[in-house]
């Protein structure tokens, strides 16, 4: 308002000026003409306010808008995570049941290699037995049967005799019973255990259309799963930003304070058990040296003695000198080792986490590597914090060094996850392992050795397929992964 009423006032002063001077009408025109010039630059100016005032308009719903839509994202993140972790547990629970019902037809199939052990042994006793009493059928067929027993009893010398008779007949006859039951209840055994073996066998087929169905549900679990990674259109670096929520994240890092401390005083145990070895192996070779020595000088002395004795003998002489020389050289090398072994404790007290510190966390080939991810969808470039191993099957994750554990657990970017912090050569280091296929094999606070199971490679949280995820940090572990270097700087 102010800047019409002041062109307004402009265009006003112009015509009375021109008035009162009598201008000519030439000049009255131009006037005129600058008054029509002037009113259409008014005119231009607030439609130049309008539009300003549009823009700002739109501008203000554009970012109402944005805001709108960064809040809605994050609602869908929020969703996103859940459903993840939903069907991470689903395909965690059909996991621990494939395992269970693999272990059950393992069992299934070694009982039924025993059953049919058992069987062919029985059968192996009953067709000797077989013979046995073919031959004993045969032999009382040939000899008259019954009548062999009456004549064995008529043909006693005395009743003493008679009476040994009766005795060996009786237990004749009692062997053949328990032949005859022995026979009877192998037979018995052996038609019992085919029918185990049956059993057996129809439990195994049970079983196995079960690890079918498990399986299947596995697999069409997995398909959800993967269908909805692919309908966020991201590639695998990108699910890699393992960004955690803040909850997890302050966990986590109080975990990690605590882990810190127990994990420096263990290292410092450690070094002082090694520093007592030392010791004690120092002395031991001290007093070998020391036993050494002091028997040379007792043999130069014995020397020099049968030396003094004839010393004419050249030969004595040239043993002592012998003598002298090796004492002299054992005494020399004892030396040498005391201060290699001193060389040797300085330098591994003083080393500083060299690769042969670490070792690879599986056995599988590398499918990503450390460093800079282009992300189409924000235009930005993000960390890939670590390399990505991947194999296909039942593969171990094992600790890549000595440490503690610093959590243990589940997260809906990193899956099933282990953190552990060492300490190596005096300075911390923290080792990070994602995506585990079940619940890890250890918990916060435990303390690791190099090579201990963590748990199989899988595929939960953040991922599209089996592979583990690991990461080397200098120093402690932070939500920006500042830290994180290339794993491969340590690994050999």
């Amino acid at each position: 308002m102010k800047f019409k009423f002041t062109v307004a006032l402009l265009i006003a002063t112009l015509v009375l000026a021109g008035l009162s001077s009598g201008t000519s009408p030439v000049f009255a025109e131009s006037y005129e003409d600058q008054i029509e010039k002037s009113k259409e630059q008014v005119e231009e100016n607030e439609d130049q306010l309008e539009e300003n005032k549009n823009s700002q308009s739109d501008n203000e719903s554009e970012k109402q808008e944005k805001q709108e839509k960064i809040d809605e994202l994050k609602e869908d993140q929020e969703k996103l995570n859940e459903e993840i972790e939903r069907l991470d547990k689903q395909m965690m629970e059909t996991t621990d049941k494939i395992d269970k019902k693999e272990e059950e037809i393992e069992k299934t199939r070694e009982n039924i290699e025993q059953l049919k052990e058992d069987i062919a042994e029985l059968e192996k006793r009953i067709a000797e037995r077989d013979e046995l009493l073919k031959d004993r059928v045969k032999s009382m067929y040939q000899n008259g049967g019954a009548i062999d027993y009456l004549d064995v009893l008529m043909g006693a010398e005395s009743f003493g005799n008679f009476l040994e008779r009766i005795m060996s007949l009786n237990t004749i006859a009692e062997q053949d019973r328990e032949i005859l039951e022995q026979h009877k209840a192998d037979k018995e055994a052996v038609e019992s255990k085919k029918a185990e073996v049956e059993e057996e066998l129809t439990s195994l087929e049970e079983k196995l259309s079960e690890l079918e169905s498990l399986k299947s549900d596995l697999d069409s679990q997995k398909e959800d799963k993967n269908e909805l990674m692919n309908s966020l259109e991201l590639e695998e670096e990108e699910l890699h930003n393992h960004v955690m929520d803040l909850e997890e994240e302050n966990q986590t890092l109080a975990a990690q304070e605590e882990a810190i401390k127990k994990e420096i005083e263990r290292a410092e145990r450690a070094a002082e058990e090694a520093e007592q070895k030392a010791a004690e192996e120092k002395a031991r070779k001290e007093a070998a040296r020391k036993a050494a020595a002091e028997k040379a000088r007792k043999e130069a002395e014995e020397a020099a003695r049968k030396a003094a004795q004839d010393r004419a003998d050249e030969k004595a002489a040239e043993e002592a000198a012998e003598a002298e020389r090796k004492a002299e050289e054992e005494e020399q090398k004892a030396e040498e080792e005391a201060e290699e072994d001193k060389k040797a404790t300085s330098s591994s007290s003083g080393s500083s986490g060299s690769s042969s510190n670490f070792a690879w966390p599986a056995s599988a080939g590398t499918t990503s590597e450390y460093g800079m991810r282009y992300h189409p969808i924000d235009n930005e470039e993000r960390l890939h914090s670590g390399i990505d191993l991947a194999k296909s099957g039942t593969v171990p994750i094992r600790a890549s060094a000595d440490g503690t554990v610093i959590r243990a657990g589940y997260s809906s970017s990193y899956g099933n996850n282990v953190f552990i912090t060492h300490r190596i050569g005096g300075k911390t280091y923290t080792t990070v392992y994602a995506h585990l296929r079940s619940t890890p094999a250890v918990s916060a606070g435990e303390s690791v050795s190099q090579g201990d199971f963590l748990g199989n490679m899988g595929s939960t949280g953040n991922s599209t397929g089996q592979h583990l995820h690991f990461e080397i940090h200098i120093g402690s572990w932070n939500p920006s992964r500042s830290n994180s270097v290339d794993p491969r700087r340590f690994l050999p």
